[in-house]
């Protein structure tokens, strides 16, 4: 028993594993996840696979037999012992017992057994008389389904391990033992697989996914193994006539659903369906449930805008790129960074779609202490109280639709690629419109974003023209003089040629186009350059003052600079008023930022067809009706086990020494599993039994 029992406990261990670690992912996610060490270590253990990992179904097993065993040898013992009353015991032994007394009766002991068998029948008890020669013993019993709740108990507990046996690996692996099958480990197309990696229709458990886009026909499911995945070919194929998603006021989703065609292969019938998450469709013994759904080619319409921080660069012009979600393009001419190594092209890869964003947009305004802070590079732990997710606990929630994003991959030659996530409109934050821009290295870090002011026609044209202005020698010179002239005081004419000097040392700077002597191979400029500038060039004790004069001259001469962009594009001139500034204050931070940008182009999302595709579990599960049947017996066990006693009764009858005409009972009680409500009971008992007719 104490080894069954912790068996028990390290299935039970295994199947928190297997819920908390997502099973059957791709050993780069473990490797993310939890470090090339302990996603080794793990994956000795088979933790990415615990259903089917050796030990597990050895421990199952194991159980099994075990338990059948038990369950064997027992049976026949506690069936007999519930057809035993044990009316063939002694009657001196009723003296032994915790639970006894002795009762006088005033009637013969033929009346006497009568009426207490009558009246025992009438409290639920079960007797049975065995007739002596001083005597008779009356034999009692109530309770004996605690009995049978012990076998409910053990078989659900074999029902359970044989249905999960079933349902597990161990049948597909078998089927491709016996069958000659092998895993697949390349990629390409369903079609072009061969049939040594795909297993017949008639295949008597599995379980896989079958993803079907809008308007598409599928009908070979993917089962996934750890080193590659089996094909499973379905007796009927699913088509997908739409995909429906309903919302909630607040955005948040409140129902998935698929509408489907399956069509039978081997009748050519047609039934219509419709599959929602936990109601599942039923064909032919397979279960299609609504598993999740992906992006089923959308198509993309985008704008490459030129981020480059050199001046042939920045003079490129914005071109656009159609794309379909799942493909990719090259973009010649382009590498992975200015400064970096140079590259014929870049793979780009689109990777998904995001009609719907749900954020969270309360707290953080712009008067709020608590407000995103916007000089930071990194902005992504600031920007998560913005935009995190719904479900996120907080005092107060905003729920707000920000409107579609979609993310792609830039992969250079060597294969490495970057991550970016865009969104297509303007976001309100710290009570500024911005677009958003993020990045990350890995899947397994949150982006970083890069926020670009809006302008006040909601489009990111003015900021795009002053950081291409910025980088243009010519015009960060007109701008340098035109801020010193404005600058430069009616009574001091002499100062324009330093001011002028200054400001254009600033821009170049801040251009990247000017470094520092402390580090002479730093060309990024930003903020960084204009810090590393002033620690090696101004003493210590000048720096506070100079670095606010500084940035008084750059934001200045930034600002002439923007006047000359609006200029060049026939608009009118910038009102000096605080949407102008509040824009140029996020302008200058998002410049800086923009230095670090790792990509030479930011790709910004003008129009999209969505195209939806719905992913099914497709399960064939001899199992599920076993583990059903294993939970029912298994509750119905474990509550006659726990609140059914099995309690004995023997009632001696003899009459009483000199009275023939009365009757003197010796009475005991026993049961199973004693407990402070025994005693009470058998005070009862023992009052109603001894109770005269008619009183």
């Amino acid at each position: 028993m104490r080894f069954a029992i912790a068996l028990l406990t390290v299935i039970c261990i295994a199947s928190v594993i297997g819920t908390v670690v997502k099973q059957r992912e791709p050993l780069n996610n473990y490797v993310n996840q939890f470090g090339p060490f302990w996603s080794e270590v793990f994956g000795k253990f088979d933790l990415y696979t615990v259903y089917g990992a050796w030990w597990f179904l050895l421990i199952l097993a194991f159980l099994v037999v075990s338990t059948s065993l038990c369950i064997t040898r027992n049976t026949p013992k506690i069936l007999q012992d519930i057809r035993n009353f044990k009316e063939s015991v002694r009657e001196q032994s009723l003296q032994a017992h915790h639970h006894k007394a002795i009762l006088q009766l005033s009637r013969a002991p033929e009346a006497a057994l009568a009426d207490l068998k009558s009246r025992l029948a009438a409290g639920g008890w079960k007797t049975k008389v065995q007739v002596r020669d001083r005597g008779v013993m009356l034999a009692a019993r109530r309770g004996a389904s605690n009995k049978i709740g012990y076998l409910a108990a053990h078989s659900a507990i074999v029902l359970v391990c044989i249905g999960g046996l079933l349902d597990g690996d161990l049948l597909v692996r078998g089927l491709m033992w016996a069958q000659g099958k092998t895993i697949y480990e390349g990629g390409g197309l369903i079609s072009e697989v061969k049939p040594e990696h795909r297993l017949p229709p008639n295949n008597p458990s599995f379980r896989g996914n079958l993803m079907v886009p809008e308007g598409a026909t599928a009908g070979t499911a993917i089962l996934s193994m750890p080193s590659g995945v089996v094909l499973q070919d379905l007796p009927f194929d699913v088509e997908l006539k739409k995909f429906i998603v309903e919302y909630y006021d607040t955005g948040m989703p409140k129902l998935f659903a698929s509408d489907i065609v399956i069509r039978d292969r081997e009748t050519g019938l047609t039934t219509e369906k419709r599959v929602k998450v936990n109601e599942p469709a039923q064909h032919r013994g397979i279960a299609i449930y609504q598993s999740s759904f992906e992006d089923g080619g959308s198509s993309l319409k985008l704008q490459a805008l030129p981020m480059g921080r050199k001046a042939a660069a920045a003079a490129a012009k914005p071109f656009e790129i159609d794309g379909v979600v799942g493909g990719s393009t090259q973009l010649d001419g382009f590498a992975p960074q200015d400064g970096g190594k140079p590259s014929d092209s870049l793979r780009l890869e689109f990777a998904g779609l995001r009609v719907i964003n749900v954020e969270n947009m309360s707290g953080g305004g712009a008067g709020k202490a608590d407000s995103t802070d916007v000089r930071a590079v990194d902005l992504v732990n600031k920007l998560q109280n913005h935009m995190g997710s719904g479900a996120r606990a907080g005092a107060d929630k905003e729920l707000r639709n920000v409107g579609p994003s979609f993310s792609y991959r830039l992969r250079d030659a060597a294969g490495q690629a970057r991550e970016y996530n865009n969104y297509m409109l303007p976001v309100d934050l710290d009570g500024q419109k911005v677009f958003l821009a993020g990045v990350r290295e890995t899947p397994s870090e949150a982006f970083r974003y890069l926020r670009i002011p809006a302008d006040s026609d909601l489009s990111m044209d003015s900021w795009m023209r002053l950081r291409q202005n910025l980088l243009d020698p010519e015009l960060r010179e007109r701008a340098a003089r035109r801020y010193a002239v404005a600058a430069t005081p009616n009574d001091k004419p002499q100062m324009t040629p330093q001011l002028q000097a200054t400001a254009r040392r600033a821009l170049n700077l801040f251009a990247g186009a000017e470094s520092a002597k402390v580090d002479s191979s730093n060309g990024w400029g930003g903020l960084p350059a204009l810090s590393q500038f002033i620690e090696s060039e101004v003493p210590e004790g000048e720096r506070q003052r100079v670095s606010e004069v500084l940035l008084r001259i750059l934001n200045g001469s930034l600002f002439e600079l923007y006047k000359l962009g609006r200029e060049q594009a026939g608009q009118a001139s910038a009102p000096t008023d605080s949407a102008t500034q509040a824009f140029m204050t996020q302008a200058v931070l998002s410049l800086s930022d923009s230095m670090f940008y790792p990509a030479p182009v930011l790709l910004q999302l003008q129009d999209f067809k969505q195209v939806q595709a719905s992913v099914f579990q497709v399960t064939r599960a001899p199992g599920q009706k076993l583990v059903y049947l294993g939970a029912v017996l298994l509750i119905v066990g474990v509550f006659a086990m726990l609140y059914i006693r099995e309690r004995r009764l023997w009632l001696w009858l003899e009459p009483s020494p000199g009275q023939p005409e009365t009757t003197r009972v010796r009475m005991a009680m026993a049961s199973t599993r004693e407990s402070p409500d025994m005693a009470t009971e058998f005070e009862q008992l023992q009052g109603y039994l001894s109770k005269e007719e008619g009183v």
